[in-house]
């Protein structure tokens, strides 16, 4: 990299994740890196090159397919980690709804808090005792409790007030049997960091990240994409609307933003003025204490 004095704050980010990569390769005997095709985890996807390559990956990648996602999305997932020769394994809440492990009111409910369950059921099937995840804790505040290597116990769950101390980079990664990490190797990342590392790195994405015409919508302040699975409401009127994804997610839960920004440097020039976080602008769900992040961590989200 050169004179130290000539490093970035980018450069420094990525440095701390490498660290944590291979802190997790080295010290976890059995890790997972978790891939949805999102922003966040293609960044992973990349800090992950860059600490392994020419060899491949020391862990296979997973998705945890709520059978609700956006098409683009999916796509994009099967052609990068194609692109890439990794393993990716696949494991699907509608199986577990079949199984009966997941039970939902409705077909139309959304799945992201039922994604712990098949979480649970893929760690326990092989065995996992590290899923490594693109969380940050500038995406909602329960996020902003959770450490780097944050510790599951033997039921998968987090307990806010009792994590493990991380002074000076220092990590404990001990599990017993059954237990096991979620680790987040971009903690300290902001939004507005993750888009200026995709362009930087001319990184590609799903292309609902940018602008694009789609049917929506205006419900509780919020840009409801027209689905199968989000039909209007009564009285609500349709518009075909100018906007992007800021997350993607299950599409019963996760709204675009209005937005004309069509390019990696158009979005960071929203980003940096924006004064709402993303979860909080987009996500359906997030919206109501029920449902709360915090909630749904401690019973195994990510």
């Amino acid at each position: 990299m050169g004179d130290i004095s000539s490093r970035t704050h980018l450069d420094w980010l990525e440095s701390e994740a490498i660290y944590i990569l291979r802190e997790v390769a080295a010290e976890c005997e059995r890790p997972v890196l978790l891939f949805s095709g999102g922003k966040d985890s293609v960044v992973l996807l990349r800090l992950a090159e860059k600490a392994f390559r020419p060899a491949a990956f020391p862990f296979p990648l997973m998705h945890i397919d709520t059978g609700h996602n956006f098409d683009e999305v999916i796509a994009f997932r099967d052609r990068r980690v194609a692109e890439l020769g990794e393993r990716l394994i696949v494991r699907s809440v509608e199986d577990s709804i079949a199984r009966g492990s997941v039970v939902l009111r409705r077909e139309t409910d959304s799945r992201n808090a039922a994604q712990a369950t098949t979480l649970l059921e893929a760690i326990e099937e092989f065995g996992f005792d590290a899923c490594i995840g693109g969380a940050r804790r500038d995406e909602e505040k329960a996020r902003a409790k959770e450490r780097v290597f944050s510790f599951r116990d033997e039921f998968g769950q987090w307990d806010p007030k009792a994590q493990r101390p991380e002074l000076w980079n220092l990590f404990n990664t001990k599990v017993h049997k059954g237990e096991n990490m979620r680790v987040f190797p971009i903690s300290n990342w902001t939004e507005l960091d993750v888009w200026q590392y995709i362009r930087r790195e001319g990184l590609s994405l799903p292309s609902i990240y940018y602008s694009h015409e789609r049917r929506v919508v205006e419900r509780n302040g919020m840009l409801v994409p027209v689905t199968r699975l989000t039909p209007p409401k009564p009285g609500e009127a349709v518009q075909t609307r100018s906007v992007r994804f800021r997350t993607v997610g299950d599409i019963s839960c996760t709204c675009p933003v209005a937005s004309t920004a069509a390019s990696p440097e158009a979005i960071i020039a929203e980003t940096a003025i924006t004064t709402i976080t993303e979860r909080g602008a987009t996500r359906m769900d997030d919206q109501t204490s029920e449902a709360s992040m915090e909630r749904r961590k401690k019973l195994g989200y990510f």
